[in-house]
């Protein structure tokens, strides 16, 4: 047995977090868009400040010196703007510009912790804010003035204002709503309301709407529309406020401040709202890292625990996805906003192991959106589906949250409902536009989708990529009916999880998008990345097969072969969409590092997370790689440094890495106490010498993860690679295919132009020479079409050639 040190006691955890961490941009560019203001774990209420650079989501950049007010809706690193809505802003003297009013400040004059937020604006007045988990109470403390006003912008959402209103309700409270949507350009519309209210009465008080401002006006209506209360602050400087939103109706807010405003004593709220962040993250205590370490570790657990957010009122009403209003269960509550293409590979199997209940109303949450909407929801917002990102993710986030620990929800109706979206391609559609899986009748009939189609906002056509995530989607549709005893379903959707093969190309050795007629594109690396992929290119999602990687590797050419491939990928981390290598600040390349447990070299996974743990993470505005997209990024650095993965997030188990800290203790309501105790843990010694799981020594490099009970690893860690240790195959994580992987024939086309034209002009001809190579071993048949716009006109635009094994065969389109 190995010695085990005495551990360093545990610090408190909230003392340790950092909300300015992410509130700027990334050490390679682009905002990463968290906020810094007051939230509880999950809440309805973000009360934090916004700056003119307003980053999506988030509202606040770093570098600004001017907040333009603290509005009430966030959303952590969505890369979309949305939210911000009703921002209050204190000022003095006449009211002139409100739509344009900022206040300057400097970062010496702000705090933020879990739970509240405060800064002294450079104008004098001091604000503080703290919440509960659907309410805010703010403290505003002027200079002496006979005008002191708090301008609240009914209109601040980020995204378009479809319509709004506000009225001055009596002498000490004020009201309205918003219509908003449109995000990342998507059809969507949610409404929100809120009350607010004074512990002291209005001195004035008037409305705007644009640049017209109604001094004494008590109701204004339309996009632009705000209002301003003013106080009289010579003998007493502080105005206080309490606020409450809801999705239901006014009554709504008013309900939810009733119940949860009863307080206007500051600190009390402040330290209610601290301690539910002490208890969210003291599900995990570290201890033996350094304080820098231990900062970005809590600090990245509170950004996980940001979303999905509370929707249900005080209550129990929230309006649904068919627009109507409906009560939750009983001692139950409605949830809301679901990243679900960034969140399911990471974020989701952790809500779920820590936080079990929480994560089961979750998933209840999208079963009451499929049975009021008629499909389940990709990309949720508020009560409406916004389409953003491909594939159809929702399916992992159901079945991973099962996987890890939630249970507690209609799962056989969870099943119903992804199984409806993956066969039915005539669901429903009450919006009139969104559908589940788009192009699935070409999914069912080919096994993979042409490259003719772009889908959600992939500026690029992006068949490829929404194949592989279809196959991963079906995967988790298998995993939960397993779960729930239908063989039938499991088989059906397993047999459909590989249809990755279809896209791979044996030629390149890449997953590779396929035109109408068959034939693989191998597309350059463009500005957008690469055709047939979204948000990156084939280098980024060949990897991207977790649920068999074993038969990936086997059709690269052994693990030889994908070894020197990976080796070459992981020679930068960080590189963008644009470059052929890792991107880890974004989500199709999370998984990658640890490809190299099924590789036999589980000393290379150990390396490069240990280096970006250290490289792209760090206690500053920019120390996350990437957008956070929800809580994606943060939750990859808290598996990551407790040396545990869920490279298979459908699948309860995890693979083994080396953990950053001495001592870890996972404390998994429901489930397994998870102690991890590594006593020579430091940052240059991430190489793992030897492993013993509850006391016996074990090469595996995965482990699968008890329902109950406890769960001990101890980890031998050193400088140096230990390149025996879970070496051998059957060391490595399972594959899972049940039916023997087939590649498609590999062909290729290449496209030259002659001449080369920028333009071709009226009564002017042009010749495009079209090259078909096929390195292939067997001869291809290759049909083509091109694709004309309406003043151009062809000789002939389609045909087909039959290419030789080893040939590249000639053609011309002339115009």
């Amino acid at each position: 047995m190995l010695p085990l040190l005495a551990m360093p006691a545990e610090a408190d955890p909230v003392a340790l977090v950092n909300p300015f961490v992410g509130t700027s941009g990334t050490q390679q560019g682009g905002p990463i868009d968290t906020f810094p203001g007051a939230d509880v774990p999950f809440g309805m209420v973000q009360w934090s400040p916004d700056t003119p650079s307003q980053n999506a989501g988030g509202g606040y950049e770093y570098n600004d010196r001017a907040i333009t007010g603290f509005s009430l809706t966030h959303l952590s690193g969505p890369g979309c703007n949305v939210f911000g809505d009703f921002a209050n802003l204190p000022t003095t003297g006449t009211v002139k510009d409100p739509t344009h009013a900022q206040q300057p400040f400097s970062h010496s004059n702000e705090q933020a912790q879990p739970g509240w937020y405060a800064v002294k604006l450079d104008d004098g007045v001091h604000v503080a804010l703290t919440v509960t988990p659907r309410t805010g109470l703010g403290r505003f403390t002027f200079p002496a003035s006979t005008q002191a006003n708090l301008l609240v912008n009914v209109s601040s959402d980020q995204a378009i204002v479809y319509d709004a209103w506000v009225r001055i309700a009596g002498n000490d409270e004020i009201e309205g709503s918003a219509v908003s949507g449109n995000f990342c350009g998507m059809p969507d519309q949610f409404t929100v309301y809120f009350v607010e209210r004074f512990n002291r009465t209005f001195a004035s008080f008037g409305t705007w709407r644009g640049a017209r401002l109604s001094p004494g006006s008590r109701f204004s209506r339309g996009p632009g529309t705000g209002a301003w209360v003013t106080f009289d602050t010579e003998r007493d400087p502080v105005v206080e406020a309490e606020v409450a939103i809801s999705y239901v109706g006014i009554d709504g807010a008013i309900a939810n401040m009733n119940a949860e405003a009863r307080s206007w004593n500051l600190s009390a709220v402040r330290s209610a709202a601290v301690q539910m962040w002490r208890d969210a993250l003291g599900r995990v205590t570290i201890a033996g890292g350094s304080t820098a370490e231990e900062a970005i570790f809590y600090t990245a657990l509170y950004h996980a625990f940001l979303h999905p957010n509370v929707y249900s009122d005080a209550d129990g009403r929230y309006r649904g996805f068919d627009g109507n209003v409906h009560r939750v269960r009983a001692r139950h509550l409605e949830y809301a906003n679901y990243s679900d293409w960034d969140i399911y590979r990471t974020e989701m199997p952790l809500l779920a192991l820590l936080d079990p209940d929480r994560a089961s109303d979750m998933m209840q949450s999208l079963v009451d959106a499929a049975r009021q909407g008629g499909q389940l929801p990709r990309w949720a917002l508020v009560n409406g589906p916004t389409s953003v990102m491909g594939g159809d993710s929702i399916d992992p986030v159901i079945a991973g949250a099962y996987a890890f620990g939630a249970r507690a929800f209609d799962t056989r109706a969870a099943v119903a409902a992804m199984v409806r979206g993956a066969t039915k391609t005539d669901l429903p559609r009450e919006d009139g536009w969104y559908v589940e899986r788009p192009e699935l009748a070409e999914y069912l009939h080919r096994g993979y989708i042409v490259n003719s189609h772009t889908t959600s906002v992939s500026p690029v056509p992006n068949g490829a990529s929404e194949t592989l995530e279809y196959a991963l989607d079906d995967f988790s549709i298998a995993q939960l009916a397993a779960n729930v005893g239908d063989e039938r379903i499991y088989r059906k959707f397993m047999a459909r999880s590989g249809n990755w093969a279809n896209l791979f190309d044996t030629a390149s050795g890449t997953i590779a998008p396929r035109g109408a007629g068959g034939a693989f594109m191998q597309t350059p690396i463009g500005d957008s990345g690469q055709s047939g992929f979204q948000e990156g290119n084939a280098a980024q999602y060949t990897w991207m097969v977790p649920q068999d990687l074993r038969d990936l590797i086997a059709g690269m050419g052994g693990p030889a072969v994908a070894r020197r491939r990976l080796d070459t990928f992981f020679t930068q981390l960080d590189a963008g969409q644009n470059e052929p290598y890792a991107w880890l600040g974004n989500e199709p390349s999370l998984g990658t590092p640890w490809v190299y447990l099924t590789l036999g070299e589980p000393w290379r996974t150990q390396q490069i997370v240990r280096q970006a743990l250290l490289t792209l993470y760090g206690d500053s505005p920019a120390g996350l790689p990437g957008n956070d997209d929800l809580g994606t990024m943060s939750a990859w650095y808290v598996w990551c440094a407790i040396g545990l993965y869920p490279q298979n997030p459908s699948v309860r188990a995890l693979d083994i890495g080396s953990p950053l800290f001495a001592h870890i203790v996972i404390r998994a309501p429901h489930g397994p106490t998870i102690t991890i105790d590594a006593p020579n843990a430091a940052d240059d010694a991430p190489y793992v010498q030897s492993v013993r799981l509850g006391g016996d020594p074990t090469q595996r490099t995965w482990l699968g993860l008890p329902e109950r009970g406890s769960l001990h690893l101890v980890f031998a860690l050193g400088t140096s690679p230990n390149r025996s240790w879970g070496t051998a195959p059957q060391d490595a994580p399972p594959s899972y295919a049940i039916a023997p992987v087939r590649f498609p024939p590999s062909a290729s086309t290449t496209l030259a132009v002659s001449p080369a034209l920028a333009t071709i002009a009226p009564g002017m001809r042009a010749t495009i020479a079209l090259a078909f190579s096929n390195p292939g071993s067997t001869p291809q048949r290759i049909a083509w079409r091109a694709i004309l716009p309406s003043t151009l006109r062809a000789q002939r635009d389609s045909g087909t050639v039959d290419v030789p094994a080893g040939a590249t065969v000639s053609a011309t389109l002339a115009l």
